[in-house]
């Protein structure tokens, strides 16, 4: 590593994968410090580990840790001595503003939990304040993390001691009438007990002797059964909307019946926005059946049974939330989280679809995202989510009726559902208002030539018009939303207002008021506080305005090759 690829380090600040030390002869770090910051690391995702770089991005330098000077090979003997399992890393001695770095890079730990000879366990995670930190590393997350590595299904496990007794005769018949619906697996409907946990894979006896599993307790199991073997195994269900009717209440039952009850207390609490098409009146529920569905059987299914703590169902004024222990199974992120289908138990997410309880094709969060835009809402925000935890955010505030009547009409008019990545596209041009291939690219996650392939489309569908040409091409709602819209003056404002006409509006603001922030720039020039942070930030990068503050507190002003006027006080 060189200079330059430290300091663009150091630039992004502390991350998942990047921890920083004060180092200082005042504040010297003992070699036990290093070591457990190294496990944390090798607990997460690996990375590195940079002493001599203070919390808030400066420099102190390394105070010599070796008789004036630091050996990076006695340092990587000290932390290979003192890990356990023995933990090889690679140091490098980097000099930044005259001062020297110690870059310690941290391989994964990826077939088991690394910790210190001493036995203390560290693991990297994100804070409830978004700040990433080392916690201890309990022994259930261990064992969770063990289990993912290993690929071995935990519903698979033996249910040592449990025979047919430890279940409950009317769960099977649950699974029954689930599966005999038009969603379910008729088949199991006509099976016996035992017959149904050898479909379901959860029969782990031998020679006609039927010895349920882990995943048949969860499924099937008695209030005992469940509270030997799944102690985990608790929801917890609240209403934080109005105290005087709201709900705080812990459920533990089998699975199937605990998504029933979760799902008959959403009905219960859901409301509607009726809307006029037409001769047609159509409903349009805070919470879809699809949504409320799918979320709760993925807090189900995907959950860590070896981490402790409920799944948390929680409405409050603008939301639904669900929330469950562990993290995202291996290989899924928050930006793959429409492409991969990766159930952290392969049994019970096939048992679950069995049942009908979710889309048997695995892509049941698409469909539940598709549903929200659909209802002219935003789609469910799993941002919150951590390496311990889940967080589901299902938006449940004022619905979009404009958006909503635009995309049933089109729908209507063509006998034919649009796609999810349609709706994503429409919606954000809503939202944000015009933008570029490039800008779309970069707000949806798509790659560019997705992006421009999906305008194009909706060009050519008629739900799109573009303006411009080239690398400039923008594209927005096309006239006929304004027309389902009964707006038509919103039309002339978006395709005629250029981009040239709202950087001049705002270069003026500044002349004469000294500063913008983004919130002034959306209003003066009635965008989005999206549409208008894009269009500061590209006025910065073409040096027509400055930044000063961070975050919250930014604002801009005038470029020292900006020309200026008197300016107000």
């Amino acid at each position: 590593m060189d200079a330059h690829q430290l300091g663009v380090l150091i630039e992004a600040g502390e991350t998942f994968t990047v921890e920083f030390k004060r180092a200082t002869p005042l504040n010297v770090l003992s070699d036990r410090d290093i070591v457990e910051a190294v496990v944390c690391l090798a607990n997460g995702r690996g990375g590195y580990l940079l002493l001599g770089v203070d919390d808030d991005k400066s420099i102190t330098g390394a105070a010599p840790r070796h008789e004036g000077r630091t050996d990076p090979f006695r340092l990587m003997a000290a932390i290979l001595n003192l890990t356990d399992p023995n933990w090889s890393t690679e140091i490098e001695l980097v000099a930044s503003q005259g001062k020297e770095i110690i870059v310690i890079h941290v391989p994964e730990a990826t077939t088991g939990p690394v910790g210190t000879s001493g036995g203390v366990y560290k693991r990297r995670t994100i804070q409830t304040d978004g700040t990433p930190g080392c916690v201890p590393y309990r022994p259930s997350e261990m064992i969770s993390a063990g289990l993912d590595l290993s690929g071995t299904d935990y519903a698979t496990l033996r249910a040592r001691g449990a025979t047919m007794d430890d279940l409950e005769p009317a769960e099977f018949d649950r699974l029954r009438r689930l599966a005999s619906t038009s969603r379910g697996d008729a088949a199991l409907a006509s099976l016996s007990n035992e017959d149904i946990l050898r479909a379901l894979r959860l029969d782990l006896g031998r020679d006609g002797v039927t010895e349920p599993s882990l995943g048949a307790i969860l499924l099937f199991g008695t209030k005992e059964a469940l509270e030997r073997w799944v102690p985990t195994a608790e929801c917890l269900f609240q209403d934080f909307r109005d105290p005087e009717v709201g709900a705080n209440d812990s459920l533990r039952l089998p699975l199937f019946a605990a998504a029933e009850a979760l799902e008959e207390r959403i009905r219960l609490r859901n409301t509607s926005t009726e809307m006029i098409m037409g001769m047609q009146r159509i409903d349009i529920p805070m919470i879809a059946s699809t949504a409320a569905r799918e979320v709760l059987a993925n807090a189900l299914v995907h959950r860590s049974y070896a981490d402790l703590g409920p799944v948390i169902v929680q409405f409050t004024e603008d939301a639904l939330t669900v929330a469950s222990p562990g993290g995202f199974p291996a290989g899924v992120t928050l930006d793959n989280l429409l492409e991969q289908s990766r159930p952290r138990s392969v049994a019970l997410a096939d048992a679950f679809k069995r049942a009908g309880l979710v889309d048997r094709r695995g892509k049941g969060i698409n469909e539940m995202f598709a549903t929200q835009l659909r209802a002219g809402r935003d789609v469910p925000d799993y941002s919150k989510s951590t390496n311990a935890s889940v967080v589901a955010t299902i938006p449940t505030g004022r619905s979009d009726l404009d958006l909503v009547r635009f995309v049933l009409n089109y729908e209507d008019s063509i006998q034919q559902s649009l796609k999810l990545d349609d709706l994503r596209l429409i919606h954000h041009l809503r939202s944000v208002g015009s933008s570029t291939a490039s800008e779309l690219a970069d707000d949806l996650h798509l790659t560019m030539g997705t992006a421009r392939a999906l305008a194009n489309r909706l060009v050519e569908r008629g739900l799109v018009e573009p303006r411009g040409s080239g690398r400039h091409r923008r594209f927005h709602l096309a006239a006929g939303f304004f027309e389902a819209a009964r707006d038509r003056n919103a039309y002339v404002r978006v395709a005629g207002v250029d981009e040239l006409k709202q950087e001049q509006m705002i270069l003026e603001f500044v002349r004469r008021f000294g500063r913008i922030n983004r919130s002034e720039a959306a209003s003066l020039i009635q965008v989005s506080p999206e549409a208008a942070s894009r269009l500061l930030r590209d006025m910065r990068t073409r040096e027509l305005l400055d930044m000063v503050g961070q975050r919250r507190g930014a604002h801009y002003v005038l470029t020292s090759s900006e020309p200026h006027t008197q300016r107000s006080r």
